[in-house]
C-alpha cells in the first residue's frame, strides 16, 4: 500500500522528524524519526511490510511492536484525512 498525501497536505523535514500541515484545516502533525521512516518508505512506493522491515532494521524494536506501530500510524493518517484515496 503505497502512501500518497492529499494535495492540501504539505510536508517539511526538520532535525527531529517531519511536520505535516493540512492546509484546509490549519492543523499540523509532527512525526518523530520512526514515523518519518515509515512515511518515507510508503511515499517511495513501499508496502506496509516494507515499513515494518525498515523500523526493525533501524530501531531496537521487535517485529510485532513495529507492525503494531506502523498500522497505528497509517490508521491515524487516514482518520485525520491526510491520505489521498
Amino acid at each position: 500500500m503505497a502512501l500518497r498525501f492529499g494535495t492540501d497536505v504539505s510536508t517539511a523535514q526538520t532535525d527531529y522528524g517531519t511536520v505535516l500541515l493540512d492546509q484546509r484545516s490549519g492543523q499540523y502533525w509532527e512525526l518523530n524519526p520512526t514515523g518519518t521512516l515509515v512515511v518515507r518508505t510508503l511515499l517511495e512506493g513501499g508496502e506496509e511490510q516494507d515499513a515494518v522491515d525498515a523500523v526493525v532494521t533501524e530501531f531496537a524494536v521487535d517485529r510485532a511492536q513495529a507492525s503494531e506501530d506502523v498500522a497505528a500510524l497509517i490508521e491515524q493518517l487516514r482518520e485525520a484525512g491526510l491520505v489521498a484515496r
